[in-house]
């Protein structure tokens, strides 16, 4: 099935055009809003490291989760 989704506000300009795959492998900072600082912090603190590193971590995961749970609870 094919997808398509206009990501060019999500993603920094280098990013825009890229496969879903790609920005997987591409560095955390590749996403608006998150500094080479920011991406250094999270490899230190959680060895996240790309964009896939951090959609797959289980902490940010289960923050997920509870949000979601917290929204249809209301």
């Amino acid at each position: 099935m094919a997808v398509s989704a206009d990501l060019a506000k999500q993603l920094d300009k280098a990013y825009e055009d890229l496969s879903v795959t790609e920005i997987l492998d591409a560095p955390v900072a590749a996403i608006s809003g998150v500094s080479e600082g920011d991406a250094e912090k999270l490899a230190a603190a959680f060895n996240i490291r790309t964009v896939r590193d951090l959609g797959t971590s289980k902490y940010f995961r289960m923050a997920a989760a509870l949000a979601e749970l917290e929204t249809l609870a209301k």
